[in-house]
């Protein structure tokens, strides 16, 4: 359906941003064209079927003033983050920017160059790569270096070497110490539902354009083309390792559950550059993501920027990132990364001061203010995190999701609380007339409450769903945070339109490496309990490629695994030849060659019959 122009409401907030920020600073402009060297065009790059799995081209509408259906910050950040093409950060080290939601940088070596943070997907790797090599030569990758454990820094290594040459010892791969672990875990256990939640925060299959997606603010959107893992050879494990690939000297500095469970912050004294992975970016980061995530730990983030500065910042004449444009001079550098530090600091304490005089998460989080300093440093602004958001998310770091009053403790969930809500208000007819009033007054998030508990008490009323999508829709347009718009505009859109589902499936790539041990934690989630109540079972499961052996038991709804020698006890034994012959099992392939089986076949399928399939289509704008 077609969307609504802003109303005077949000265009008087627009106003109002441009007096108040700081517009007047264009430093980031200067930085983020610095170091050009070329572009590519057209910057649309495809699979080998054909599809396209990144279209840069698309945000050329970023331009010029801000349309008053875009915060002008938001709009800002957008027309910066679009920025495309291949830049010297310094002599000897290059970045290509704009051609995925994070950036992939080139280190000349002696002979060859070190690859840092290959982006989502093989092509649109292998495309920046090929940019990189039409300006500087045709060198070969002789080291490959994760920053940590988040997808859009690892999977696209098949675009920038090969399993072979890995295998071959021709190329290195270096991660900090549990990137296996966590690559492969994080987005598997709760991956669906993470997944479907991820179309709404990158605002997935939204229009581009002035009242559709502009952004995720720490980059325009993840591409969508093969990903794939290739298993780290060197474990950088401790600050102050220091490894040398092909002449290049490398001092290493841990930062573990930082922006991502394993993480790491490099240096390269030859070039005096510092590489600060994702934990000093160009906005505020998210401290729980709205995808989903455990709660990260702003106050070790905040110490270890302190310890980044404290170690590098009077050796570096640049600071350069997995994300956004780089900072040069020492000076420069030094206020960057001590800002960035105040910023996750301020949040963790000033959270914490609030809580322990008896605030809660929401009500701090509706009072939190920033010090001047960082409400008017651009680099701190909530593009892609919120104060908003972080400040809840600390709080329920510490003390969970109760905020000790106990007329919540046991609050009805939302298709309960709403038909009681319109009901004391006085039918849906007037619940709807009150959020029309609101919408008017300007007062849209008491709209989309009163429209909410409408929508889960009759979710076919047209005239609560078309005042809702309108009232997520001018929510979006005054979002400063690219993932506040995206997920209000695509709940707009599936009031509109029916749900879209996950536009983006998982990578079998990544199921592949889940160790024996995380297969079965995936499959202990998937039983369904109470089907399974009364059902005793015994099974062994032997990997024949690891020789290794496992016995399940499921008892009480439970599955329990041990790895132990296979024994006659139990009901039935399950040879397979892999690990991924387990997962084709499970999703109930039982003919396939690789599999033997002895005993009571029946057993095994009454284990099958009780694992769910998660749904990647739930709903959540509607009951």
């Amino acid at each position: 359906m077609q969307s609504k122009p802003p109303t005077p409401a949000v265009e008087a907030a627009h106003g109002a941003h441009l007096t108040t920020l700081p517009f007047e600073d264009t430093r980031d402009f200067a930085d983020a064209a610095r170091g050009f060297i070329a572009a590519q065009s057209p910057c649309v790059i495809t699979a080998a079927d054909g599809r396209v799995v990144w279209d840069n081209d698309v945000y050329a509408f970023l331009a010029g003033d801000a349309p008053a259906s875009v915060h002008p910050s938001l709009w800002r950040q957008s027309t910066l983050v679009a920025k495309q093409g291949l830049y010297e950060v310094v002599e000897g080290i290059y970045q290509v920017r704009g051609f995925d939601l994070s950036n992939i940088t080139f280190v000349e070596g002696d002979t060859g160059i070190i690859v840092i943070d290959p982006l989502v997907s093989t092509e649109v790797a292998a495309a920046a790569l090929a940019l990189y090599r039409q300006h500087r030569g045709d060198r070969a990758v002789v080291s490959v270096i994760y920053t940590h454990s988040h997808v859009d820094h690892f999977g696209g290594v098949l675009g920038v070497t090969t399993q072979a040459d890995v295998d071959a010892g021709r190329v290195s791969v270096l991660a900090p110490e549990g990137f296996l672990e966590h690559a492969v875990q994080e987005n598997v256990y709760a991956g669906t539902a993470m997944a479907r939640r991820a179309a709404y925060m990158y605002g997935t299959v939204l229009e581009r354009g002035p009242r559709g997606q502009v952004g995720c603010g720490l980059g325009q959107t993840p591409s969508t083309g093969e990903v794939a893992i290739i298993v780290p050879t060197v474990d950088v494990r401790e600050t102050g390792e220091v490894h040398t690939i092909d002449g290049v000297q490398i001092e290493f500095q841990m930062a573990p559950g930082t922006e991502a469970p394993a993480e790491m912050h490099f240096y390269f004294p030859g070039f005096r550059a510092l590489c600060m992975a994702e934990n000093a970016t160009h906005n505020l980061h998210n401290l729980l993501t709205l995808r989903g995530a455990l709660v990260r730990d702003p106050h070790g983030w905040a110490g270890y920027l302190t310890e980044a500065i404290d170690t590098f910042g009077e050796r570096a004449d640049v600071v350069f990132a997995s994300h956004h444009w780089p900072t040069w001079g020492r000076d420069r550098i030094v206020e960057f990364l001590t800002l960035q530090r105040d910023l996750y600091a301020y949040l963790h304490d000033q959270t914490l001061r609030q809580l322990n005089q008896g605030q809660t998460g929401i009500e701090i989080a509706e009072t939190f203010e920033m010090p001047p300093a960082l409400e008017r440093a651009w680099h701190a602004r909530g593009y892609y995190g919120s104060v908003s958001h972080n400040v809840k998310a600390i709080y329920q770091r510490y003390m969970g999701w109760f905020d000790g009053n106990p007329a919540r403790l046991w609050a009805h969930p939302p298709e309960a609380i709403g038909p009681r809500y319109v009901a004391a208000i006085g039918g849906i007819d007037r619940v709807v007339e009150l959020a029309r009033q609101a919408f008017d007054d300007g007062d849209l998030r008491w709209a989309a409450t009163l429209l909410d508990h409408a929508i889960f008490t009759d979710e076919n009323h047209a005239g609560a769903r078309e005042l809702y999508a309108d009232t997520l829709e001018q929510l979006a347009y005054g979002s400063e945070a690219a993932t506040w718009r995206n997920f209000f505009l695509s709940g707009a859109t599936e009031l509109r339109d029916g749900t879209f589902g996950t536009p983006t499936v998982t990578s079998g790539a990544l199921a592949a490496q889940l160790s024996p041990e995380q297969l079965f934690d995936v499959l202990a989630i998937s039983v369904n309990g109470p089907r399974a109540w009364d059902l005793d079972l015994a099974i062994d499961i032997t990997f024949l490629d690891i020789d290794t052996n496992y016995r399940l038991t499921l008892r009480n709804g439970v599955l329990v695994y041990r790895k132990v020698a296979a024994e006659d006890s139990a009901q039935v034994t399950v040879r397979l030849a892999s690990k991924l012959r387990l997962i084709a099992l499970a999703a109930g392939d039982s003919a396939s060659p690789g599999l033997e089986i002895s005993g009571d076949a029946g057993v095994l399928a009454a284990l099958v019959g009780v694992l769910d399939r998660p749904d990647p289509s739930f709903d959540i704008v509607t009951p």
